[in-house]
């Protein structure tokens, strides 16, 4: 599988001990088509304490263990990973390899009666061009360069992680996202993907500018496209493993003006005697935080800095599949506290988790996160903690 989503779905397949393998394969002419997907469902119980996380009289929302305010939430939802089916071809037509994949991802819950309609995203639009011998290139809509491998390394792709309370309803919870990563998010690109040379590899392009979507903010609106990029290198043996470094800049236009927001990341796993460890680290000026450019720009016009990482092991118990996992993270930002509009933020998790190969499509998942979310601003202090226990299944095919 050489589509994002199904690079996504063989690295949860990993984290569970069990095989990727191909989705439904159907010759047709010149081309060859292959149907394939996710589907998840989990029952989510999470118990709030502290403050709300949106602080009376202000627009500010970014990220937030309690934002609902209610003290206990149980809900059927998907996880991390949205439901998924992607349909892809490749053919090889005057020396090229030319491939498409289109998605749709419709979700699997709701909270309002006879309101269906909010429940569908289409995260994948894209074409490829290429050959073995000097790479690849994209045009449409694929996940975005920058912090890519943070998610697709993160053990609650199978799972759950944060945001089953308040964000019930919709397509996907938070998984780690905005407490260790940033979301590379599904951003229109047209990229180009070098060769792997012995483990080594790297992808650059322009991608869709993103403008800081919260309410109130100073910045207006993504001048000009961003420019990301990243570079890997895997190995194989009994000693296996990948390092990776990506970054991302781009120029966002404010009321007075102009600054551009860049972030850079670095992080690794090895793998070794059915041992997992990861560790990651991300930097950013005016990149925001949770997502690309939310919170980017402070109410005087400036960049904000943020930052953050996370650190997971893992076990697979030999002869049963079942991966054990633990991991911690935190993602800060620090913004102007001055007016209340803006704030300093800091979020951190805990994770325990316990994923289980039922078949080798099917897998069983048991999660445990704990949030913290800590705001400041002139005008108070927000702490806010919940706590949310996942049980559910997780299929590919």
């Amino acid at each position: 599988m050489k589509t994002t989503i199904k690079l996504a779905v063989a690295s949860a397949l990993v984290a569970a001990a069990s095989a990727a393998n191909a989705g439904i394969v159907i010759p047709a002419g010149d081309w060859t088509l292959d149907i394939g997907g996710v589907v998840n469902a989990y029952y989510t119980s999470t118990r709030t304490s502290g403050d709300d996380t949106i602080i009376p009289g202000t627009p500010f929302t970014l990220g937030g263990a309690n934002a609902t305010g209610t003290r206990s939430t149980n809900n059927i939802t998907t996880g991390l990973l949205p439901n998924y089916l992607s349909v892809s071809g490749k053919t090889r037509q005057n020396d090229l390899d030319v491939a498409f994949t289109i998605s749709i991802n419709p979700g699997a819950s709701t909270t309002a009666a006879a309101f269906q309609g909010a429940q569908q995203e289409n995260r994948q639009a894209f074409l490829t061009v290429g050959d073995k011998s000097w790479g690849s290139v994209k045009f449409g809509k694929d996940l975005g360069i920058f912090a890519s491998d943070a998610i697709l390394s993160d053990m609650t792709l199978l799972g759950v992680g944060s945001g089953a309370g308040f964000l019930a309803g919709n397509t996907t919870t938070l998984g780690r996202i905005g407490s260790g990563y940033i979301y590379a998010d599904w951003k229109s690109q047209i990229s180009y993907t070098s060769p792997n040379w012995n483990g080594f590899q790297f992808t650059a392009g322009f991608t869709q500018a993103f403008d800081d979507a919260v309410s109130g903010s100073f910045a207006r609106k993504g001048a000009r496209p961003a420019i990301e990029a990243k570079a890997s290198y895997e190995w194989v043996g009994d000693v296996a493993g990948k390092v990776w470094v990506s970054g991302i800049t781009q120029k966002l236009e404010t009321f007075d003006g102009s600054e551009t927001g860049r972030g850079i990341d670095v992080g690794g796993t090895v793998n070794v005697s059915g041992f997992g460890l990861t560790a990651y680290y991300y930097d950013g000026k005016g990149i925001g935080t949770t997502g690309q450019f939310l919170g980017a720009i402070d109410s005087t016009g400036r960049r904000t800095d943020s930052d953050g990482g996370y650190v997971q092991g893992t076990y697979t118990i030999p002869g049963v599949g079942t991966k054990l996992g633990v991991s911690w993270g935190e993602s800060n930002l620090e913004g102007d506290v001055t007016t209340g509009i803006q704030a300093d933020l800091k979020n951190q998790m805990w994770t325990v988790g316990a994923y289980h190969p039922l078949t080798k499509h099917l897998n069983l998942v048991a999660e445990y996160s704990d949030v913290k979310t800590e705001i400041d601003t002139n005008i108070g202090n927000v702490d806010s903690k919940a706590k949310t226990v996942s049980l559910g299944a997780i299929l590919f095919f």
